[in-house]
């Protein structure tokens, strides 16, 4: 055994593992702080990978429940105003088989029966036209629109509200999209030119004498005699995040200047820039050359036609809005065109997406429930005729209603609460599985930072008692 006092292995072993230990303890300390046993991607790679992925399931499955509940309140909005229909049909039965009692009724009795029956046939038009579910008509026969893009080079996406024109959209068609002004780029090129042979040689020429600062739309850029006019650009472009505004070189063969262009279209993308004499050959301050424009369109849709413009509620130029809450995005490449069957509407089905996961979706088909859908205008009650045309009438569009319940009754009883029931469970088991991998089991990571607690308090003994040792050296230098 040899002594030694320079270099203390015993100590610094007892520190080594004193130092494992503490980072050991540390992270038991963040575990049973947590209630996880993953807090970052160093504790278990593997085990995150597969634990954000069942997060994720758990996250769509809580949302899809959540859409069936709404899909459900949907549901009961249309069949509730539905059962209101039908009770107006049975009331309006009543006074037709009353009216046929001609025996014992005269003119003025079977006029004001009419005249009861002509104000049910209003109240059913007014339920049917404003039973609403958020600012979704659900009676009218525009339940369930969907739009579908035909021309993807100058459409890039059509959302419909289901009301156009403030008339319900009832039909199947196409989608004729007259765009009478594109959207634009806001642009200005800086009079500030260089002489150079090419692009190349005018990126690589240094700034010089036209070195100072410039803001565009607040952002600030400094500039020295030594930068050059690629670094200029470059800076510009990086903050294009911050000002909506991109760079790039121009050169017209003789002299190279810089181009400052919108990152959006229409007026939203104006900008404005205070230059000390950079990109101008003067202080000024100054936008674009030409102010940028907004998309300007007239859509027609079932032979309603509607102008529609873009830049409005917050869009940008190239997004068509109307007062219909009706959205139609045009590609950048769009210019002025008549795209006459530029998209294609249909009507019948809304859907639903009632699952976790891409492809789960369910439809409901409701139908319009306007007196002339169920066949109900204009009846007669003030003769034979008529009377028996409007109980014949009445009964077919009590059955038509009925049928209809049951169907609405149907879905959300078979398709909808099944579903929640389903989805349900699947979101338990998710969660046990999700939990099995990320949770800390509390006992065990215990009884783990209970045996940390006795390992550290022993290292720190041990490393005192090691500290100790050199000091027997010091008996052989005293003999």
């Amino acid at each position: 055994m040899s002594f030694r006092i320079n270099s203390n292995v015993a100590a610094m072993n007892a520190l080594r593992n004193l130092g494992m230990t503490g980072a050991s303890f540390s992270k038991s300390i963040t575990r049973l702080s947590t209630g996880l046993r993953i807090n970052s991607a160093a504790d278990d790679p593997a085990g995150l990978i597969v634990s954000e992925n069942f997060r994720a399931q758990i996250t769509g499955v809580t949302q899809a429940i959540q859409n069936n509940q709404d899909a459900m309140n949907y549901a009961k909005t249309a069949e509730g105003s539905l059962e209101e229909i039908a009770r107006l049909l049975r009331e309006g039965r009543q006074l037709a088989v009353a009216s046929g009692n001609t025996a014992l009724l005269d003119a003025n009795q079977i006029q004001a029966n009419q005249n009861q029956w002509n104000l049910m046939v209003n109240s059913i038009n007014r339920i049917a036209t404003e039973t609403q579910f958020g600012r979704k008509r659900l009676l009218d026969g525009s339940s369930g629109v969907n739009a579908s893009v035909v021309n993807l080079a100058n459409v890039k996406n059509i959302s419909l509200s289901g009301v156009f024109g403030g008339q319900s959209v009832t039909q199947t068609g196409a989608i004729d999209i007259n765009i009478t002004q594109a959207a634009t780029l806001a642009t200005v090129t800086g009079n500030r030119t260089v002489a150079s042979a090419n692009v190349n040689a005018y990126l690589n020429a240094a700034v010089g004498t036209a070195a100072g600062q410039f803001s565009i739309n607040g952002t600030t850029f400094q500039v020295s005699a030594t930068d050059t006019w690629g670094q200029v650009v470059a800076r510009i472009n990086e903050a294009s995040a911050f000002t909506g505004v991109v760079a790039e070189a121009v050169h017209n063969g003789a002299t190279g200047s810089i181009k400052l262009s919108s990152t959006t279209y229409g007026t939203k993308g104006d900008f404005r820039v205070s230059d000390s004499g950079v990109l101008h050959t003067a202080a000024n301050i100054y936008g674009p050359a030409v102010p940028p424009t907004n998309a300007i369109a007239d859509v027609t849709i079932g032979g309603q036609t509607v102008t529609m413009n873009g830049g409005m509620m917050g869009h940008d130029g190239l997004t068509l809005t109307d007062t219909d809450g009706n959205v139609i995005t045009l590609q950048p490449a769009a210019g002025v065109a008549n795209l006459t069957g530029a998209g294609h509407v249909i009507v019948g089905s809304a859907q639903f997406q009632t699952g976790g996961n891409a492809g789960q979706r369910t439809t409901l088909s409701i139908g319009s429930f306007l007196s002339s859908a169920l066949g109900i205008d204009n009846l007669d009650l003030t003769t034979a005729n008529g009377v028996n045309n409007a109980i014949t009438q009445m009964e077919a569009a009590i059955s038509e209603l009925s049928r209809k319940r049951g169907e609405i009754g149907s879905f959300m009883r078979n398709v909808l609460e099944s579903n929640v029931r389903s989805l349900g469970i699947a979101k338990e088991n998710l969660v046990a599985t999700e939990s099995s991998i990320r949770d800390v089991d509390i006992a065990e990571e215990m009884t783990n930072y209970t045996k940390l607690q006795i390992l550290q308090q022993s290292g720190l003994s041990v490393l005192a008692q090691a500290n100790q040792a050199p000091q027997g050296v010091l008996s052989l230098l005293r003999g």
